[in-house]
């Protein structure tokens, strides 16, 4: 085989064009961003990963509620704690007319 010829040529084309099939495949497969047309980025949608970040939105919105609602009771209970007594006392008595 000569290297000066067209078919070396051919073959090398060839070879880097399989190369980057290859290498697309594998990074496609195992969820690496792709290259675009233009040179852009194409991710993978991953419908899976979504689904778990939704869940989990949803749980911090409902633990964010819980420490809402934990810290106003911790308001109550701490000016419970330091009002003075006379008071607190004069307050039970009205409740209780």
């Amino acid at each position: 085989m000569s290297f000066g010829g067209p078919a070396f040529v051919l073959a090398i084309i060839a070879m880097s064009f399989i190369g980057w099939i290859i290498t697309t495949a594998i990074r496609a497969k195992h969820g690496y961003p792709l290259e675009g047309e233009w040179g852009g980025t194409v991710n993978k949608k991953d419908t899976e990963m979504k689904r778990q970040n939704d869940i989990l939105e949803r749980e911090n919105q409902m633990l964010r509620g819980k420490v809402g609602r934990l810290e106003e009771r911790m308001a109550v209970l701490e000016r419970i704690a330091t009002d003075a007594p006379a008071r607190l006392t004069a307050e039970i008595d009205k409740l209780r007319d």
